[in-house]
């Protein structure tokens, strides 16, 4: 059986903030996501090699050894950007419900990465498109990276295995970084308060998926081998005003 796969209903980069505010998401395609950040695309794809030697994922819950990933934070507060100390991700269970509850460190994202000019400007792009498009008055805001690679070697690689979800954030910035050898991997994301949704699948290197979390649940389909196996990157962003998503003790 064939398999079919639907083009991302991308929009020009001057659009994107009236179409976060009219429908929740926006796609770019690689040249308009690197105009939106104002860098070269060669910038953006010089980070991809970043992603070949990510650590396992330690806390799969399904028992699955597909994923692997690194994980960072950074506060924004206007045109300055900073690291914080390294933090463990926690999520409540109300928005996922497979790995909520838990503390999970992972290990954090290589100095030489952060460091490069290109990821301050996809930083600051990232608050300052959520507070254009979703913050009535100026905030810091409070950014969790991860590095993720969903890899077929077990035969069937998971993006999302806490399925259809939402984030508990403001604005959620899902950035393809590249994928080999592999078939599915369909983005779904449906109105968390309506009836209508899209289908898509990401494939150009450093297309974007951006969503209004607090109005948009998401999901990425399992991914399978094709041929010897293979591989999907991704790079998330979770852009949050008020503080990060912690324990409350």
């Amino acid at each position: 059986m064939a398999h079919v796969s639907f083009s991302p209903p991308y929009v020009p980069p001057g659009q994107i903030v009236q179409q976060l505010r009219d429908r929740g998401y926006a796609v770019l395609q690689p040249r308009d996501t690197a105009d939106w950040l104002g860098c070269e695309l060669a910038d953006l794809k010089a980070l991809s090699s970043d992603w070949a030697d990510l650590p396992p994922d330690e806390f799969l819950k399904d028992g699955g050894r597909y994923r692997r990933r690194r994980h960072s934070c950074f506060i924004v507060d206007g045109m300055a950007v900073s690291q914080t100390p390294h933090r463990a991700h926690w999520q409540p269970v109300e928005y996922n419900a497979l790995h909520g509850g838990m503390e999970r460190w992972f290990a954090p994202m290589r100095d030489a990465t952060v460091a490069v000019p290109v990821w301050g400007r996809l930083m600051r792009s990232v608050a300052t498109l959520a507070q254009a498009a979703l913050a009535t008055r100026p905030v810091r805001w409070f950014i969790e990276a991860h590095q993720f690679r969903i890899d077929t070697a077990g035969g069937i690689g998971r993006p999302t295995p806490e399925g259809a979800h939402r984030d508990g954030v403001d604005l959620v910035a899902v950035f393809l970084v590249g994928r080999e050898g592999v078939k599915g991997g369909e983005t779904r994301i449906f109105e968390a308060a309506g009836p209508n949704g899209q289908r898509f699948t990401l494939s150009e290197p450093w297309s974007v998926m951006l969503l209004d979390d607090a109005r948009m649940i998401h999901e990425t389909t399992p991914i399978q081998p094709e041929g010897e196996g293979g591989w999907r990157d991704t790079l998330v962003l979770t852009c949050r005003r008020g503080g990060f998503q912690a324990e409350q003790n």
